[in-house]
């Protein structure tokens, strides 16, 4: 079994940052990816970033290229979400995923997924 917990959103002002967090038990992701998506309300989810577990290579949505940067501790098994730049379109509840296989921009190439976590960007 594996079990995805997010933490770190919140409420920001435009312009502010958040570091979201995703940390994984169950199963040692030492290959793989994993990978934040997010959805707001009465809109599909949309892909945000992934990471490889074992060398690094990132993927990120065109919507946060520049702004967001993910990373990973693999010692802790955790992956990382810094936002930066944040404006009220990010508004959502970002949920982060796992798969055996690399940084795949499709929810159907996750198998595993946490509950989400909200992040609301004042203007």
């Amino acid at each position: 079994q594996v079990q995805l917990v997010e933490s770190g959103g919140g409420l920001v002002q435009a312009g502010g940052s958040l570091r979201l967090s995703c940390a994984a038990s169950g199963r040692a992701f030492s290959t793989g990816g994993r990978g934040w998506f997010r959805q707001a309300p009465g809109k599909e989810r949309e892909f945000v970033a992934a990471i490889r577990q074992s060398d690094g290579s990132t993927n990120y949505g065109d919507s946060v290229k520049g702004r967001f940067t993910i990373s990973r501790d693999n010692a802790k098994n955790t992956v990382y979400l810094q936002m930066n730049s944040l404006k009220p379109e990010d508004t959502a509840v970002y949920y982060c995923a796992a798969n055996l296989f690399g940084t795949g921009r499709v929810e159907t190439q996750y198998p595993y997924w946490g509950r989400g976590t909200q992040v609301t960007v004042s203007s």
